[in-house]
Parts: C-alpha cells; sequence; structure tokens
C-alpha cells in the first residue's frame, strides 16, 4: 500500500491542476450566466450574478440558483465487511485430559511385560505383572487381624457365658468387648489396604504376591520406562503412559502483540504439510492463561475429533484464525482534495450543504480508496466538482 506521503503528493499535484480547471470552469460558467450586453445596457439594467456558494463557518452552502448545482455530483460512500484472516505456526498435541500416566501402587519388580511402545489397548487390559513384597505383607497383614479377630470373638462369647452366670467380675467382659472391637478395626483397617494395593487380579502364591497392572483406558502406549525384570523402587514414577488420540489439540502459538485478535469461539481453518489439499474446520477452545516465558507466546488449543487417526501428535500445523468482519469505508479517487497540506473530501449534512473533513487513506486502486478514519458508513461525499468549493 503505498504511504500517505505518496497519497499526500500525488493528490496535491491532482488538485493543483483540478484547481487550474476548476477555475476555468467557474470563469466559463460566469460568462455563461452573465448578460452579454453594452455596457450602456448594464448601466441601464445591471443586475448581480447568481451567487456560487455561501461559506457560513464550517458549512459550504450551495443556493439552489448557483450554477453550481448542475456540477457537483454527491454519492454515499462504500462499505462493506472483509473477513480478516491472521496465520499462526501450530502443532498437534495430545489431549492430556485423555492420557494416563500408569504408577504402580507398590514396589516389587516386573515379572511379566505385555506390552511395547506403540501398542494400542484396551481398559482393562493386563498391562504388566508386578510381584511385590509389600503386597505380601499386606495379605499377611489381613491373615493375622483374621485370627486376632476370631480369638477375640471367642473370647468375648467365653466372657459372656461365664458372666451370665456370675462367675467373673464385669470389669472381665468390658476387657473382652474392647479387645473385640480393637480386633475388628484392625481386620477392617488391613482388608482395605489390600483392597487399596491389589485392586481386582492380586494373588497370594506361595508367600509371593502378584499385582496385574492393567490400562484405565483404551488408548495407545506412548512411553515405557521399566523392562522385564525391572525393580520398581520409587512408585511415584510412571512405569508407562497410556494416552487416547480419538480427540486431539491442535495448538497456535499467538504473539503477545496479537493476543487481542483472538479469542474463544474464533473460527479457524488448519492445514498440514502432510495433508496439503485438505482444510480442517475448527474453533478456539481455550486460550492459555499465561505467556511462555522464552516466547513471549499464549497458546490458543483447537479441539479436533480424530477417530480416523490421521493427526499425530508433533506435527506441525499452520492455523488461520478468521477476525470479525470489519467495516471498510471506499471512496472514489476524484472526491479527495488537498487542503493545506492535508487530505479532505466534502461530506454532505443536509441538502445543498457541505462541510470539509480530514480523511486517513489506505488501501487504494485506480478508481477507489480505502478512508481508514474520517467518515462514517452513511456519509454522502461530493465525489465530482468539489474543487469548486476550494478556497
Amino acid at each position: 500500500m503505498p504511504s500517505n506521503n505518496h497519497n499526500t503528493s500525488k493528490l496535491f499535484v491532482g488538485s493543483k491542476l483540478a484547481i487550474a480547471l476548476g477555475g476555468c470552469l467557474l470563469i466559463g460558467i460566469i460568462w455563461m450566466v452573465s448578460p452579454h450586453k453594452s455596457e450602456s445596457a448594464e448601466a441601464k439594467n445591471s443586475s448581480p450574478p447568481p451567487e456560487m456558494f455561501k461559506h457560513q463557518g464550517d458549512e459550504y452552502i450551495v443556493p439552489n440558483d448557483s450554477p453550481l448545482m448542475s456540477h457537483l455530483k454527491v454519492m454515499p460512500v462504500s462499505s462493506g465487511g472483509s473477513a480478516q484472516m491472521t496465520s499462526f505456526p501450530g502443532m498437534v498435541e495430545a489431549n492430556t485430559a485423555a492420557s494416563a500416566n500408569i504408577e504402580p501402587p507398590l514396589t516389587g519388580r516386573i515379572v511379566k511385560l505385555n506390552v511395547k511402545i506403540g501398542d494400542h489397548v484396551r481398559k482393562g487390559q493386563v498391562l504388566a505383572i508386578l510381584s511385590s513384597g509389600d503386597l505380601a505383607q499386606a495379605y499377611s497383614d489381613v491373615s493375622k487381624a483374621k485370627d486376632s479377630l476370631s480369638l477375640a470373638n471367642a473370647n468375648l462369647k467365653r466372657t459372656r457365658e461365664v458372666n451370665a452366670i456370675g462367675a467373673n467380675a464385669n470389669k472381665d467382659l468390658e476387657a473382652a468387648q474392647s479387645t473385640q472391637i480393637q480386633a475388628k478395626d484392625e481386620y477392617e483397617r488391613a482388608t482395605q489396604r489390600l483392597k487399596t494395593l491389589a485392586g481386582h487380579g492380586a494373588k497370594l502364591s506361595g508367600s509371593e504376591a502378584f499385582l496385574p497392572i492393567v490400562s484405565p483406558i483404551n488408548g495407545d502406549v506412548t512411553a515405557l520406562n521399566v523392562g522385564l525384570g525391572s525393580f520398581i523402587n520409587d512408585n511415584t514414577n510412571a512405569i508407562l503412559t497410556i494416552a487416547n488420540f480419538d480427540q486431539v489439540w491442535v495448538t497456535a502459538n499467538i504473539p503477545e502483540a496479537q493476543l487481542n485478535q483472538v479469542h474463544t469461539g474464533l473460527d479457524v481453518d488448519v492445514t498440514f504439510p502432510a495433508y496439503p489439499n485438505q482444510v480442517f474446520h475448527g474453533r478456539i477452545g481455550n486460550i492459555s492463561s499465561v505467556l511462555d516465558s522464552d516466547t513471549r507466546r499464549a497458546k490458543a488449543r483447537i479441539l479436533f475429533d480424530n477417530s480416523n487417526m490421521k493427526l499425530k501428535p508433533n506435527m506441525f500445523a499452520t492455523v488461520q484464525i478468521k477476525n470479525n468482519s470489519q467495516q471498510k469505508i471506499t471512496v472514489p479517487q476524484s472526491a479527495l482534495l488537498m487542503n493545506n497540506e492535508q487530505i479532505t473530501v466534502f461530506v454532505e449534512i443536509k441538502p445543498h450543504t457541505y462541510v470539509r473533513k480530514i480523511v486517513e487513506l489506505g488501501s487504494e486502486n485506480d478508481t477507489d480508496v480505502q478512508i481508514i478514519s474520517g467518515l462514517n458508513p452513511s456519509d454522502r461525499v461530493i465525489v465530482s466538482g468539489g474543487v469548486l468549493l476550494n478556497d
């Protein structure tokens, strides 16, 4: 787009030529409307020529009988919306809400490994089997607590029978009841701990306990951090990761300076180098609340259905964001006039009454120019003959 300085000099030369032509035209008009009589006839019957226009404050008023009436052409400005497309780099990411890091609840040793990286697994499928001393201890604790509860129940029953015939004191019965309650609580605690640790499918074989590790979701194995025979000493570290790719995020990186152009709900078009002839349509679901401290960019995420598995995590993408339509006002080049080094147009405020407005130009072509500021979509402007009103 040419700069305003270039526009100004071009318009300045054009307006000088227009003013010169307008001056000649004005003289011709006055000559045509003036009566051609002899000096003596004029002296006898002199009448003033019609008034061209009046200048009152900021207003230019053209009388009904002015010769300019037939030379001024007024038209409404052109206005319309244009969809703005802005491109940002992007990347496919797994939907973290549909991923699971598998962390065993116990320490132990991997005695069986049923999967490898890239395998597709189903919810409930056994991924590995862990031999765990902690699990064996949990089984032992339940067994001991069960025996203690059985003894406490038997002792309480015997004490009640003796107490019923008056052969012992009440304090003996109270002590037996207290012991039974404690044994019951310990059994319930040990049972609950075993249930928490073992889940479904754990079993005890001799002095060894085995825990099957199962997948909580459908998905693919994307990380495997153990091998057959590996010892698990820290059960806070994931031994493998399962990710479901039925839905994926495409993340667009939005520079800080352009954050005002995007918001949730905006429509986007996404293309991928892997599929150059296909456009994926989506909508911004969320925008990160913080910027990356190194890149000064925010992440705008678009959720896509990926049941056909065409989109792979870490694929590059180009995200085109459709901004809201913006009003664009254009006028013919002939409406522009130079006045004191400023580009202006005459705007009609009521019939045959005009005011001069300073405008800022945008893009242009051979016939029209975009007005960035200075005019409203409802304005009517002089597009021909405005030079005749130039002071």
